[in-house]
């Protein structure tokens, strides 16, 4: 995993994993006087090639381009909302400028915090139920994505024989499901589906374990499938080790994970991904504020905008070109309205 040096921060804050100088060409020239970028991660933290790495993505885009500072801080196993307060309290009071939290459990936390500090703009990712001047809901259309994922499985299978591995039992990663059934339906309506959903909360670390994710994913490879869709966070990759084991395919979710460096050894077996652009809302709030023209309310990527999307990065992949045209296919027809993904 990619781990940063670690140093501990005050506290009930977590992990401190980076902190870079703030110094500023572009934010002193543009009137921008805050120290950078502070990133908060969700459970799962960085290092699981997925939705955190997204974000530091384009907490890394942020920090390069617009040549300002950054800290970000890794979760603690267990924390409760009052620990997500005090790494908030702990990133705006030290002058970083805007503050985000990564993931919809940070919404009570950004909602409590971002009234003590009007002048610091906050954003949150994937909850659009904080309504406030300095907020961004930075928020997607996963269901879109997903659909694609589902074309690409029915199509590729061999079996008529494909599966979806959640990481908690929650309306989110029921949006995943859902473009997933849908999608795969699409092409085959009789294609069957294993559908499993790793924990009920995420506590129970339905995010975080890689070992519950490659027992589910053994289970629906036993019972026939031979592609799985995995929305599951860190647990995901032991989603993918076991699909790369049974050699069969595995579709990631959030970053191209066959381009991420610690699953390169299960690669070959990582059709593509479902792609969620955080990295890139993450970069634009960043800039937004920068610019001096923040961004808030509700900011929701989907396919038309390139907030979400499939990666096709596997050479074996684009081989396919009857699934890859598929796939075009369907991107375009929900692009043209001629297709309502389902969220449920």
């Amino acid at each position: 995993m990619a781990v940063a040096v670690i140093a501990l921060a005050a506290a009930g804050c977590g992990k401190s994993s980076t902190e870079a100088n703030s110094g500023s060409d572009k934010g002193s020239s543009s009137g921008y006087s805050g120290k950078g970028i502070g990133l908060a991660y969700d459970i799962g933290g960085k290092g699981d090639q997925s939705f955190n790495d997204a974000a530091y993505a384009g907490f890394q885009k942020a920090e390069k381009e617009l040549k300002i500072g950054g800290r970000d801080i890794e979760p603690q196993d267990g924390e409760s909302d009052a620990d997500k307060v005090q790494r908030l309290e702990t990133l705006a009071k030290s002058g970083y400028n805007p503050v985000i939290g990564v993931g919809f459990a940070y919404a009570p936390a950004v909602k409590q915090v971002a009234v003590k500090y009007p002048k610091v703009t906050f954003g949150i990712i994937d909850d659009n139920t904080i309504q406030s001047k300095n907020v961004a809901d930075m928020v997607f259309h996963e269901e879109q994505s997903s659909y694609l994922a589902g074309v690409a499985a029915a199509k590729t299978t061999k079996k008529n024989h494909i599966g979806f591995i959640g990481g908690v039992d929650i309306p989110l990663i029921h949006k995943f499901e859902a473009g997933f059934l849908q999608g795969a339906k699409s092409v085959n309506p009789n294609v069957k589906i294993e559908s499993q959903y790793l924990t009920q909360t995420p506590q129970e670390g339905g995010f975080s374990s890689p070992d519950k994710g490659k027992d589910a994913a053994n289970g629906q490879i036993e019972a026939g499938a031979d592609v799985i869709y995995q929305a599951a966070g860190l647990s995901g990759q032991g989603v993918i080790q076991a699909a790369a084991a049974h050699k069969v395919w595995a579709i990631g979710v959030d970053s191209d994970q066959y381009e991420q460096s610690a699953l390169a050894q299960y690669k070959d077996y990582i059709l593509g991904s479902a792609l969620k652009n955080v990295g890139g809302a993450v970069y634009e709030l960043s800039k937004s504020v920068v610019e001096g023209k923040p961004l808030s309310g509700e900011q929701r990527g989907d396919l038309k905008s390139g907030g979400v999307g499939f990666a096709d990065s596997n050479p074996k992949y684009k081989a396919m070109t009857d699934v890859v045209a598929a796939v075009e296919k369907a991107k375009q027809d929900i692009i043209d309205g001629k297709i309502t993904v389902n969220t449920k």
